[in-house]
């Protein structure tokens, strides 16, 4: 097994390698205004760094987020260009699982919540049993209106970093790490659990939508 995982769904622009033991590559940068332009480069990087080229690659591992559109597609349809010409499988996984998932790397075992930047000032949030069991779904919600359910409970993520008034137990790592999606990953997949489609968890609308008024013009 040799897993190229991928995430771009938060400000992190993250690349990992995993053969189904550990990491054997990772590369990670944070700038969320060039996910386009730093995710090749970094394949690139973990494979050299590997030593291994393109076509050892037997899956790939992509965030499906929540997370803003823009980011979030960069890495989906890098993932699915390479599961295409290298004919392997595509596995989703939840980005907030890959954070709650580093953090118990880091020791912290629960309960705990997971809160990424979704701008707009809201979170995208999940509450974790331990680091390998989410409670119900991710959602998004200003900090304010989630401080009650999250009451005593340190919370992972640039987004606790962002309103300490509302999450004072705020707790790294800030941004997921492909290392941490793809050694979840290679667990589940261990254990034959069925991952998620790569398919992107925007969990709201677009910005962009056609006017209400919008007037149809038909030649005449």
């Amino acid at each position: 097994m040799l897993l190229l995982a991928v995430d771009t769904a938060t400000p992190a622009v993250t690349v990992a390698l995993h053969d189904g033991n550990s990491v054997v590559a990772e590369s990670g940068q944070v700038d969320a205004r060039r996910h386009g332009e730093l995710l090749l480069p970094a394949v690139d990087r973990v494979l050299a760094e590997a030593g291994v080229k393109l076509d050892a690659v037997t899956g790939v591992v992509v965030g499906v987020g929540p997370g803003p559109y823009t980011g979030l597609r960069v890495g989906l349809v890098t993932a699915a260009t390479f599961g295409s010409v290298l004919s392997v499988p595509v596995h989703g996984l939840c980005t907030l699982d890959g954070l709650a998932y580093a953090a118990g790397q880091g020791g912290l075992e629960g309960p705990f919540a997971v809160a990424t930047d979704a701008r707009r000032k809201e979170v995208y949030w999940a509450r974790y049993e331990d680091p390998r069991t989410r409670v119900g779904e991710p959602a998004v919600d200003r900090p304010a209106d989630i401080v009650e359910q999250l009451a005593g409970l340190p919370v992972v993520g640039a987004g606790a970093a962002l309103y300490p008034d509302a999450f004072p137990d705020a707790r790294g790592p800030e941004h997921v790490s492909a290392g941490a999606l793809a050694a979840l990953a290679a667990e589940r997949l261990a254990a034959g659990a069925e991952l998620l489609p790569p398919q992107p968890l925007y969990l709201r609308r677009p910005d962009a939508q056609v006017p209400k008024n919008y007037k149809v013009v038909t030649p005449k």
